[in-house]
């Protein structure tokens, strides 16, 4: 063992975390060992979890093969083409899809295992007959015997706040259903607090079983919270400390990427948005066309990952995605970049992952523009091993038990971009100082519902949106 492993470990036990770097260096040994026998490597595989994904934002996956799937052309030609989307169905818009209260049952049986990454047990919880009221009154004891469920995975179905976006959504769900009729018309309400339009939230207030108490608490969880320091246009995470002060943080740009920086990149589709029944990827190369095509209508979001096989990118890209319906109400498209293009790492990630457009950034202008010019690359002992703030990133994602593998280049951090429609700039930026550090999602929806110029339909569905939160909150 040479002096400056010893020294290593010496530092990492005396700032605290020298049990997860043993459990790491220990796992990179297997790593090595097995990647040069067998040529690639799952961790997640290896140590027998199931291959089943989670979480999966694959419709066919989500409905499974129960009593929901007669339902997929219909949902289809209703437009209930993606996961987020389906997860924020009412009773009301269940009713005019004809569905049995089996089926209504079972949706929301999915719909709540989908917020909490335990889809594995769907379809024993869908087959067994119950609804999910009485599945969460049955006993720890009944859920491990009966489902076979993890003590862990026990935790995580019997608390009833976690992972839990449904309430926040509920209102988009009557934006939404509001936009579909205002476009059927093929006209615009004169005033969004007419009577007309009341009577429409009072009619969904009252088809809607949640308590006004939840909405209210789920909203306010959203939103930044008081004594948050905003920061601005540009956001990083912690510059801490690393092994005992002996190592220090790679500095970052504090301003702002010029537009000019990002405008005439040059970017590949991957794949298309995701919807049901559409092919695994794009089977015809798509030819490179100019990111600001991407905005020229609509405002954007770009998240720019260091690998789609990461954990931590993996788990992020699904949190950004899990909340697809609220960037649908404030008229924000969704966009991932990638810096190399792995068509099997592709493949896995998308649309388990993500459901929305990939882009390939072959030239790596996206990541170049975060780190004001220069690519954001720090070495995995430096960033990673040295970092605790990089260690506690890992175990936040790695508690979502997602796949994971090591393929690809990984040193090349990424970061978040919301780009304004038309020649507007640069709204916002997140840069990755430490691996796996992700944008906080209350601030960049914050910057969402900000960013200007909406269309006059969106401005219409934004005030709707807004006005049937306050109605649920009882502000009127």
């Amino acid at each position: 063992m040479t002096r400056s492993l010893i020294l290593l470990i010496v530092m990492t036990i005396r700032a605290g975390f020298g049990r997860q770097i043993y459990t790491i260096l220990r796992y990179e040994a297997v790593y090595a060992k097995y990647t040069s026998k067998f040529g690639s490597f799952h961790p997640t595989k290896a140590t027998n979890y199931s291959k089943e994904i989670m979480a999966s934002f694959s419709v066919e996956e989500f409905i499974g093969n129960g009593i929901l799937k007669e339902l997929l052309q219909k949902l289809l030609e209703e437009g209930w083409d993606d996961v987020p989307t389906l997860k924020i169905m009412s009773s009301e818009d269940m009713d005019l899809l004809y569905m049995t209260q089996k089926q209504k049952d079972a949706l929301g049986i999915r719909s709540y295992l989908h917020d909490r990454g335990l889809m594995q047990y769907a379809d024993k919880m869908e087959d067994c007959g119950k609804t999910l009221a009485e599945l969460l009154n049955i006993s720890t004891v009944d859920l491990g015997t009966q489902f076979e469920m993890k003590r862990g995975h026990i935790a995580r179905f019997i608390d009833r706040t976690r992972f839990d976006d449904s309430f926040k959504l509920r209102a988009i769900a009557a934006r939404r259903r509001f936009s579909m009729k205002m476009h059927r018309e093929d006209s615009i309400p004169k005033s969004v607090g007419s009577n007309s339009s009341n009577s429409i939230m009072r009619s969904h207030a009252r088809s809607n079983p949640a308590s006004d108490r939840s909405i209210e608490q789920s909203i306010a969880d959203m939103k930044i919270k008081d004594g948050y320091v905003f920061k601005g246009i540009v956001g990083a995470g912690p510059a801490e400390p690393r092994a005992c002060g002996c190592v220090n943080p790679p500095p970052i740009s504090d301003q702002v990427a010029p537009y000019s920086a990002i405008e005439n990149i040059s970017v590949q589709k991957l794949t298309p948005e995701y919807k049901i029944g559409m092919e695994p990827l794009v089977k015809t190369k798509a030819p490179p066309l100019k990111a600001s095509e991407l905005w020229s209508d609509k405002p954007a979001l770009f998240l720019c990952l260091r690998r789609p096989g990461c954990i931590m990118c993996r788990a992020e890209a699904h949190q950004v995605y899990s909340r697809k319906a609220m960037f649908d109400a404030l008229g924000v498209q969704l966009f991932t970049i990638l810096h190399e293009h792995i068509e099997s790492e592709v493949k896995d990630f998308w649309p388990r992952y993500w459901g929305g457009v990939v882009l390939l950034d072959r030239g790596r202008d996206f990541y170049k523009a975060l780190g004001g010019g220069k690519l954001p690359k720090e070495k995995f002992l430096a960033g990673f091993l040295l970092n605790p703030r990089a260690l506690s990133n890992f175990k936040r994602a790695k508690a979502t038990e997602f796949e994971y593998n090591f393929k690809g280049e990984g040193e090349i951090k990424g970061g978040l971009f919301l780009v304004g429609s038309g020649k507007s700039g640069i709204a916002y930026q997140f840069i990755e100082r430490n691996f796996g550090d992700w944008a906080p999602l209350a601030e960049v929806i914050e910057i969402c519902t900000q960013m200007k110029p909406f269309t006059k339909v969106q401005l219409v569905e934004l005030s709707f949106y807004q006005n049937t939160m306050f109605f649920f909150l009882g502000a009127e």
